[in-house]
């Protein structure tokens, strides 16, 4: 969080915090689609003027409403923000907001259209466009999808160069001077003659001061904050062990929960002999949950202790119970044809192939769990004057839906505090904990209720990334690849998320064949088809959804064929490229990795490339075999993000994202008997340790005309260069992940 108070949301339950004299402005008062999120929250004395920036007495206070899960959410946002309005970064102060409307996501909809983000014909950017109008008309307010800088970044310059121009205009009337006469510089607005005017004594002249109906932000080349090295507003107390997560939260009278429902997922609960545990000391109130039963105690250690001492009658899955079962069901999604979409189909792919494959061969990768370092947990209070929730999450107003359907309550009646969170990677893109943190605070009214999930709790009721099958085959001649035709059957991860939100998602889902279908390469024959499988286990987006996992069938198919071709990996993807932006990465991992320079024996290089979320990456791996096993020497990436708002961060994501796409490549996955999970804690579903990481540069290009996210892009390219430097190493294809299956890692 920021250095300041939190702004009071509708605060009947937990007390307000006082805000005089001040005034709040934004891009949202420039083109009003929904009533001002704070207007019945804020103090009297305040005049609500726009949605993203308030000023008032102690200072400014940045209203950022994507969540903070640790890729710097909330320190970008303030920072575009505070570079239109003057302040000095370290005075900020930041909060996410109330849920509301006005906050929507224009990008994510949109950017999830059929459409290649290469394709800048009149047809895909118009269905962009309805995308953003879509989350409009929704108020889609969501966290994901890379999309926080895409869409905050003109809305928030705006929101801050609105207020600047507002102070501005409130002080030239205060010292009778023109406009064009006065500059602002750290937090005031400054006279010809030196005189400073501060922020926080204009505020009550500003909000009399008429809205401006056309703002322009400065040109980049006066940047005095964006696009140079900052540091994160949190990296101070995260450093120091004083930053508080969702799980952190407290309350006065605060009383303690936690659950155990059905690891079968989808199952049921028959019954459940809770004798035992209500006997047990510390014990409040032991309450039927959906699935299995909540314990409510004095402490999260008794509350734990005593669920653990529940007798369950588990009812059976409805899904196969097995790994082997749930495989069978994805694979038959090809026998069936249960084609869902077909989006690239260039040249005569099967009378091409009629000629004879050079490569023909089947693709693998598992349910993987998201496994946060910081289980699910929410707090929730009920009062006869309402409901409050406080809980980390990436979808607040869907939250704040689910609440009032649970409750019955008016959604102007719930209040929800959306905290920092340890982790998410897409899990906190659903609200279940928050549901049942709900039922239980029902079950206590007057009493604020903590839930905490056990470490098990959260592995086995994730809801994983889906597990995949691609068959490819392709046609090389005369020393090029001239046919790539690649088959993927997944289920829909569109078709489970979205149905547990309340929305019915229409047409293909993309996420089957995201980071395969959309390459920006000229293969003269070129086809990829997706499949949909009946739904499996529940399954959700994980860092980078489908691309995590497609990127991996398209590029360890295109390199096979590459070398069936006996070209070189990086001349050929070079010249089949039909994008500037995507050949620049590939040309820069190159350079960054002195491609083509001969290794030692035993030694391997491989390189893999993806464009996911708009963003082309490219990323080179080397491996060497030594006698414990292959082990990562150093990982190149590169990207083009359109423009670097903060350098230090985006090197940080991007080498956090080749860790992650390693780390899972190498060992990770959820496997399933008797209908539940396997892997319940992370001794069993391992990470990369520190001793593994290979050195890692990276590159962040600006060639691009679009400025871009850059949490995911990095993910999708690095478990194929793995793969083809294992081959490089070895001359061993391993086409099915973890890729423990087939080799050692030292």
């Amino acid at each position: 969080m920021g250095k300041g108070a939190m702004i009071a949301r509708r605060a009947f339950l937990m007390g307000s915090v006082t805000v005089a004299g001040g005034f709040a402005v934004g891009w949202y008062s420039l083109n009003q689609p929904y009533a001002f999120p704070l207007a019945d929250e804020l103090p009297r004395g305040i005049t609500p003027l726009t949605a993203y920036v308030l000023i008032d007495a102690g200072g400014v206070t940045l209203i950022t409403p994507r969540a903070e899960m640790g890729q710097g959410a909330t320190s970008i946002q303030a920072a575009l923000l505070a570079e239109e309005l003057d302040v000095p970064w370290d005075e900020i102060r930041t909060d996410p907001g109330p849920p509301a409307p006005a906050y929507f996501n224009a990008t994510i909809i949109g950017e999830g259209m059929p459409f290649a983000a290469t394709d800048t014909r009149w047809r895909a950017e118009a269905m962009r466009g309805l995308g953003a109008t879509m989350g409009k008309l929704m108020g889609f307010q969501i966290t994901g999808g890379s999309s926080t800088v895409p869409d905050a970044y003109d809305r928030l310059r705006l929101a801050g160069a609105a207020a600047r121009q507002m102070l501005v205009s409130a002080a030239a009337a205060r010292l009778g001077l023109p406009e064009d006469q006065l500059t602002t510089r750290e937090g005031a607005v400054i006279a010809p003659d030196g005189t400073a005017l501060p922020y926080t004594t204009l505020a009550p002249h500003a909000r009399r001061v008429p809205r401006p109906r056309k703002v322009t932000p400065k040109d980049p080349a006066d940047w005095r904050l964006l696009g140079k090295p900052m540091q994160r507003l949190d990296i101070a107390a995260k450093s120091t062990g004083t930053a508080r997560f969702g799980i952190d939260e407290t309350a006065p009278g605060m009383v303690h929960a936690t659950v155990r429902t059905n690891p079968r997922r989808g199952g049921g609960v028959n019954g459940f002999d809770a004798g035992a545990a209500e006997a047990m000391r510390g014990v409040l109130k032991i309450v039927p949950v959906p699935g299995g039963a909540g314990v409510i105690a004095d402490n999260t250690w008794r509350a734990m202790q005593a669920a653990a001492a529940i007798r369950f009658d588990w009812a059976p899955s409805p899904y196969p119970a097995t790994t082997d079962g749930l495989f069978d069901s994805i694979a038959a999604a090809f026998v069936h044809d249960a084609r869902d979409s077909r989006l690239r189909d260039d040249g005569e792919v099967d009378k091409t192939l009629e000629r004879g494959a050079d490569v023909s061969a089947e693709y693998r990768v598992p349910f993987l769990a998201h496994a946060p370092l910081e289980p699910m947990t929410a707090l929730a209070w009920l009062t006869s004057r309402g409901l409050e929730i406080r809980a980390a999450t990436q979808i607040p107003r869907f939250a704040v839906k689910t609440a009032a359907r649970l409750t019955g309550l008016p959604e102007d009646r719930i209040v929800l505090r959306a905290l920092p969170m340890g982790g998410s990677f897409g899990r906190r893109l659903e609200d279940d904990y928050i549901a049942q943190a709900v039922e239980l605070a029902r079950a206590m009214p007057g009493r604020p209720v903590k839930l905490t999930w056990t470490r098990e709790e959260d592995m086995t009721h994730d809801f994983p990334r889906p597990a995949a099958i691609a068959r490819g085959r392709g046609r090389v001649e005369d020393g090029r690849v001239t046919a790539l035709d690649l088959s993927i059957s997944s289920p829909s991860v569109s078709a489970s998320q979205l149905g547990r939100l309340g929305l019915n998602p229409m047409g293909a889902d993309t996420s089957i064949v995201n980071g395969a279908w959309d390459q920006p390469l000229a293969i003269p024959h070129y086809r990829v088809t997706g499949y949909r499988a009946p739904e499996t286990v529940p399954v959700s987006s994980w860092r980078s959804v489908g691309a995590s996992g497609n990127a991996f069938f398209h590029e360890c198919l295109l390199d096979e064929l590459i070398y069936a071709a006996g070209a070189d990996p990086l001349e050929e993807r070079l010249r089949l490229c039909t994008h500037a932006p995507s050949r620049a990465v590939l040309e820069a991992v190159g350079e960054m990795s002195n491609w083509g320079r001969p290794l030692p024996s035993g030694a391997g290089r491989g390189l893999a490339f993806c464009l996911s979320f708009g963003v082309p990456c490219a990323e080179v791996v080397e491996v060497s075999q030594t006698p414990r096993g292959l082990r990562i020497d150093r990982a190149f990436a590169a990207a083009d993000v359109g423009r670097v708002l903060d350098p230090v961060n985006i090197e940080n994501q991007m080498q956090g994202g080749v860790i992650w796409g390693l780390g899972h490549a190498m060992r990770a996955e959820l496997t399933y008997a008797d209908g539940r999970p396997e892997q319940e804690n992370f001794d069993t579903y391992p990470a990369m340790r520190i001793t593994e990481c290979p050195e890692i540069k990276v590159r962040a290009l600006e060639t691009g005309d679009t400025v871009r996210g850059i949490g995911e892009p990095t993910v999708p390219p690095a478990a194929p260069a793995l793969a083809n430097a294992i081959f490089a190493a070895t001359g061993q294809r391993v086409r099915e992940m973890p890729l423990t299956r087939e080799v050692t890692f030292a």
